[in-house]
């Protein structure tokens, strides 16, 4: 391909961010993506949007900013699965065009071009555009946090409104932890490279008092429905104050694992997780992460890339050391692995080069085996369109980029990702999803009766009925509460193992079956579709007769 290298980064960026809105027009998915999207659609409903309920009850665990975000698209473009992932698309999108300034300031505008062109393409990038939940949002806050306080630090005001603005939002979406990342690049490069003063210096100060400034919304809607509250029952518990949550439990709790929601910690779990979450590019980023202990490798590069290597550092590590981990919090690093491995590859000549090629080739045909593999395995409608498409775009991609050269790598390796979000927008998510009972159900009840009240059984998990059932559903948590009231004509969604209690107190009328896997919990026997019905639950839509 006879372009400018910059040019055809250029194209390569369009033609990822252009296929990965397939991703909007998917349903939303389980259990989280569901949740935020019910969460949302209730505050427009209920014309609230300071009060946060689940299925009626307070609901104590996000800030607001995630929700805020869903339910103003809601309000322009109507309650539906667009209008959820619209705004994360958009934001991902601008958290694209900040990695690109940042890196272009601090290095060169090629390196902002194949950081941008890394970060797009990264296979957890790919699937949280279409199961989206907070981390994209969190990653584009604080990446623009980042960048607009190293403005800052060159010595621009109104850069440090702008960085707090962006860090407020940060902890708007997930919590005060997310000062971390956006501060400690900053302190850490300040005291490696003796410039202690920076830390006395009035800016940063102004900027923590201008945060607290920002947040003043969210501290202001957690004390409305909790702390004014304290009769409400939340984690099985009164007296609790939604600011002591947010500024300790929802945290610091989180990583003592002494707060009301536990988890269990891995120390290896995130250099794992990387491995996967980070494809195709995950290889390249471990190589040129181990280059960087090295003190010749550093050598030349800016003294402001402290920054960057030392802000993902201690967040990996901090994630790394919690004991309540989960997959999709290293999204909100991804930035900053990207312009590393961006670095890397620029450097990549001779038998280096040869050999990544030979990696990233191999890498690109052992992605389409499998992928082909489970189009086939799992009985996709239309599996063999799938499986020519990914073979076409692995031939084209031999095709059109050849040569031993960078360019050429980063085109072959860009178009596996290309044939990765076809494959997951257009062909698996989509067949997945018909085993997302909660979905299938309120798409149905929606269709076959419209206008009916949409009403629950006993049955905790199914956050898509309430996001895709006609308005808010209404949940019985035991059958005294269903005798209260007149049961006669109610249209019900109940799990099996409720059904045979209900008919048994009730005359009662199946009026569909809906089949239901865990979707993102996937194992052999749901992927073989000749093992498939083994594991499968059902859930019914009943007329109490």
């Amino acid at each position: 391909m006879n372009l400018k290298d910059t040019s055809l980064y250029r194209i390569l960026i369009v033609l990822i961010a252009l296929v990965s809105i397939l991703a909007l027009f998917g349903g939303v998915m389980e259990p989280d993506s569901a949740l935020y999207a019910s969460i949302a659609k209730n505050m427009v409903l209920r014309n609230d949007w300071i009060n946060i309920y689940v299925r009626g009850a307070d609901w104590l665990d996000k800030p607001h900013l995630t929700f805020w975000l869903a339910a103003a698209s809601f309000k322009v473009f109507g309650i539906n699965a667009f209008a959820y992932k619209l705004p994360s698309f958009l934001f991902g999108l601008l958290g694209a065009g900040y990695l690109y300034k940042l890196a272009k300031d601090i290095y060169s505008e090629k390196t902002g071009l194949i950081s941008v062109l890394i970060f797009l393409s990264s296979l957890h990038i790919l699937i949280s555009t279409f199961d989206v939940r907070a981390e994209v949002y969190i990653t584009t806050f604080t990446l623009a946090a980042i960048y607009h306080y190293y403005k800052a630090h060159q010595g621009s005001f109104w850069h440090i409104v702008a960085g707090s603005f962006f860090a407020a939002c940060a902890i708007m979406i997930k919590g005060i932890f997310v000062l971390i990342p956006v501060f400690g690049g900053f302190i850490i490069y300040w005291l490696l490279t003796s410039q202690f003063k920076q830390l006395l210096k009035p800016k940063w100060w102004l900027a923590i008092v201008l945060i607290f400034i920002f947040i003043i919304p969210e501290l202001y809607a957690l004390y409305v429905q909790f702390d004014l509250h304290p009769e409400k029952v939340v984690f099985g518990k009164t007296g609790i104050s939604g600011l002591k949550f947010f500024f300790w439990d929802s945290q610091f709790g989180r990583f003592f694992n002494s707060g009301p929601i536990k988890g269990k910690g891995d120390i290896s779990f995130f250099l794992h997780t990387t491995l996967w979450a980070f494809l195709p590019w995950s290889i390249l980023f471990y190589t040129a992460a181990v280059n960087l202990f090295k003190k010749k490798n550093r050598a030349g590069l800016p003294a402001q890339s402290i920054i960057i290597w030392t802000s993902a550092a201690i967040t990996f590590l901090l994630f790394s050391l919690s004991k309540f981990q989960l997959p999709h919090y290293i999204l909100i690093i991804l930035p900053q692995f990207a312009i590393i491995t961006a670095l890397y590859v620029q450097k990549l000549e001779g038998k280096i080069l040869k050999v990544f090629f030979i990696i990233q080739n191999a890498l690109a045909v052992l992605i389409v085996l499998m992928l082909s593999a489970v189009a086939v395995f799992f009985g996709f409608t239309n599996n063999y369109i799938a499986v020519a498409i990914l073979v076409i775009l692995l031939a084209v991609s031999f095709l059109i980029f050849k040569g031993l050269k960078t360019e050429t790598l980063i085109g072959r390796t860009l178009l596996t990702s290309v044939g990765l979000m076809i494959f997951l927008s257009s062909f698996f998510y989509p067949t997945l999803l018909k085993y997302e009972a909660g979905m299938q159900a309120g798409l149905w009840l929606k269709e076959n009766y419209p206008g009916t009240k949409p009403m629950v059984l006993i049955y905790s998990d199914a956050y898509s009925f309430d996001f895709y059932a006609e308005g808010e559903p209404k949940y019985f948590w035991s059958y005294e509460e269903l005798e209260k009231v007149n049961p006669k004509g109610l249209i019900l969604f109940v799990d099996k193992r409720d059904i045979d209690n209900v008919r048994f107190k009730y005359a009662a009328k199946i009026l569909q079956d809906f089949r239901y896997f865990h979707t993102t919990k996937l194992t052999p026997k749901f992927l073989n579709s000749n093992t498939r019905e083994e594991v499968l639950e059902h859930f019914f839509l009943i007329k109490i007769l």
